[in-house]
């Protein structure tokens, strides 16, 4: 997507996955403007030759499923905390122009390390707009649920179970956001134009519960309800009423200024946002939006190709 949509002349994978570089280097064989580098953000200086030259980066990085980093909590912090400072202090000192840092729902209220860690992330992202000075590196970030049929996620689980007739639930009353990859894209794009630094980007999303999610997949199939995991929420939170004071709305997503250096009453920040009522939060259960079982099959029927590939 932003190959065709930005045309860069060079666009650079750094990730530490050579089986799935190998895999995308197939996809793009002959389009001399990928590029790949096998490294690790704990690494600061692969990172420095990675980023030689670079004026813009997503970082994506993470260690990111829950009972994963409540047994492993050093390699976690070690990823998500760490490994966020030496792309901050790599970005500031290679000049890089511009840094987008994906964020997630668990990252608000966090009940879970994965969640803690991604707060740190949040606001070390934040708060190194002061490191990088006035005219230095620029860095905010973007918020969002569940990738619908993203590798790892529930709608590809439930696909290739769906035939065995019994899906697991770990609770029936469970709600989640959902966000196709397309929205998330987009949600990095607008950041980077609309980015003046620390910012916290919200795409407004659909909610759906995850009885709902299993039916529209396995309508004949039996829901066996197995009980909450290590560090799961009930429901997720985008925006806390803590950070209602901070926020204000937009007609396709909510924006999270820093209460730091006064930067929350930055009229180039703000622009023409309406700040939210006080207390207001964003959370799956209370959500205005919600995605029916028919847009689910939907949604499944054009991507399932795709799907099954993950």
């Amino acid at each position: 997507m932003t190959l065709a949509k930005y045309n860069p002349k060079r666009l650079v994978i750094f990730s530490r996955d050579e089986m799935k570089q190998w895999e995308m280097a197939k996809k793009f064989q002959g389009d001399r403007r990928v590029r790949f580098f096998i490294g690790d953000v704990r690494d600061k200086e692969r990172l420095y030759r990675a980023l030689d030259g670079i004026d813009y980066v997503v970082h994506a990085a993470a260690t990111k499923i829950v009972p994963t980093a409540e047994y492993n909590p050093f390699e976690c912090v070690k990823t998500n905390i760490n490994g966020a400072m030496n792309l901050i202090d790599a970005c500031i000192d290679k000049g890089v122009k511009g840094v987008v840092a994906l964020s997630t729902d668990k990252a608000s209220s966090p009940i879970n390390l994965y969640g803690a860690t991604k707060l740190a992330s949040d606001k070390m992202f934040v708060a190194s707009n002061s490191y990088s000075g006035e005219h230095g590196s620029r860095f905010s970030v973007v918020r969002y649920g569940n990738v619908m049929g993203s590798r790892g996620s529930v709608i590809p689980f439930f696909m290739s179970i769906k035939d065995q007739g019994v899906l697991p639930i770990t609770d029936e009353r469970m709600t989640r956001f959902m966000i196709t990859l397309e929205e998330g894209v987009e949600l990095v794009w607008h950041a980077f134009d609309d980015m003046i630094g620390g910012e916290i980007y919200v795409k407004k999303i659909p909610s759906m519960k995850m009885t709902d999610l299993a039916k529209a997949m396995a309508p004949e199939a039996d829901l066996k309800i197995i009980g909450m995991r290590p560090g799961e929420k009930l429901h997720e939170q985008m925006i806390s009423s803590e950070d209602a004071h901070y926020t204000y709305e937009y007609p396709n997503y909510y924006k999270i200024l820093p209460s730091i250096n006064k930067w929350d009453s930055s009229k180039e920040r703000i622009k023409d946002g309406k700040k939210v009522a006080e207390g207001f939060t964003y959370d799956s259960e209370t959500n205005t939006e919600w995605l029916s079982t028919e847009d689910l099959k939907n949604w499944i029927a054009t991507h399932r190709e795709k799907i099954g590939n993950i």
